[in-house]
């Protein structure tokens, strides 16, 4: 093994000096290797980005159209200084990826933000073996068990079905990248017309051009003034949680609001949202999901970071593992849970 940590906390970020690049850095530097798209990951002021081509799209948007990226399929190794580095599907978002990094034997692997349930969005969770794995603990609480995604999406209709049968829009809230595509797939068209805030649907066209499959959608200011009155009042409006207050949803009349998210599970979240149904839906692990991640990547040693750490990191201690927690500001800019 090496004496000095192949990655090791900077105050711009996870940086491998080997390879002297960063993994989602909080300040500028010249080389930058991004696990996904959300704003606490992927910032501003880079030199130069390197991340998996599915997320592309996603990070010019959100980046500026003249942001110096380049893509990397998922498996695709690349030797930078040395360092072998490669890219490997999270499951939390369209593009979303593990990064994994090799030198002189040893192979760490940054998780990013994952999920392991089935998600028709993105590309499926991939344990990648490793010497020392960097876990995310946003749910690292043995509180927090998913329910199967199909059942909860059974839910969901359910809900938008009986609300539009008593002749009352339906609006679901969600956060807009990743949360809310997942949610528009979920869907059941037959029910009635699916609107999306426009922050939603600049996204959804990334995740079509991807090649996934959403329904379709529409927004309220591309809505003929024709429409039908009865219609829209079997409507649902996809938005994320901001959007609650806005003038357009008058359109619509009298609402049904529900929140999707894995704080859901705790009642006390739902009151806080001022909203009427609140369905428990995350796009992280839940706790036996870590635990199963971390033990498929037969890591020795074990990094947790943001979430509950000090919770994951006692219960792996207790089992034998060499666990620390790693801080970090991810979560602070953009709660995409």
């Amino acid at each position: 093994m090496n004496e000095e940590p192949l990655l090791k906390l900077t105050p711009a970020g996870l940086y491998c000096a080997a390879g002297d690049f960063y993994i989602d850095p909080w300040r500028s530097v010249p080389k930058a290797v991004i696990t996904h798209a959300h704003s606490d990951h992927a910032r501003r002021g880079m030199k130069e980005y390197l991340a998996a081509k599915d997320s592309l799209g996603l990070l010019l948007t959100r980046l500026g159209q003249e942001s110096p990226l380049v893509g990397l399929e998922y498996g695709e190794t690349l030797r930078v200084n040395g360092v072998k580095l490669s890219l490997h599907p999270a499951g939390h978002i369209l593009g979303s990826a593990q990064v994994r990094v090799e030198y002189r034997g040893e192979v760490w692997v940054a998780s990013g933000d994952y999920k392991v349930q089935p998600d028709p969005t993105c590309q499926a969770f991939e344990p990648v073996r490793c010497h020392t794995f960097i876990t995310e603990s946003t749910f690292g609480l043995p509180i927090y068990r998913w329910r199967p995604p199909e059942s909860v999406a059974a839910e969901i209709n359910h809900w938008w079905r009986t609300n539009a049968d008593e002749g009352h829009a339906s609006l679901l809230m969600g956060y807009s990248l990743g949360k809310a595509q997942r949610l528009i797939a979920c869907l059941d068209p037959s029910i009635g017309p699916i609107f999306t805030h426009s922050a939603v649907e600049t996204l959804n066209m990334h995740y079509r051009a991807a090649g996934i499959a959403l329904p379709p959608t529409q927004t309220p200011d591309k809505m003929d003034k024709a429409s039908d009155p009865a219609a829209l009042k079997r409507a649902i409006l996809v938005a994320p949680p901001s959007a609650q207050s806005g003038p357009w949803l008058k359109k619509f009349g009298p609402l049904e609001t529900a929140f999707a998210s894995g704080w859901m599970t705790i009642r006390g979240t739902r009151r806080r949202q001022n909203v009427d149904r609140g369905f428990v839906l995350s796009d992280h692990a839940d706790w036996p999901d870590l635990i199963g991640a971390i033990r498929a990547t037969e890591a020795t040693r074990i990094l947790v970071t943001h979430g509950a750490s000090a919770v994951l990191v006692r219960w792996l201690r207790d089992r034998g593992w060499d666990a620390n927690a790693l801080a970090t500001p991810y979560g602070a800019t953009e709660d995409e849970n």
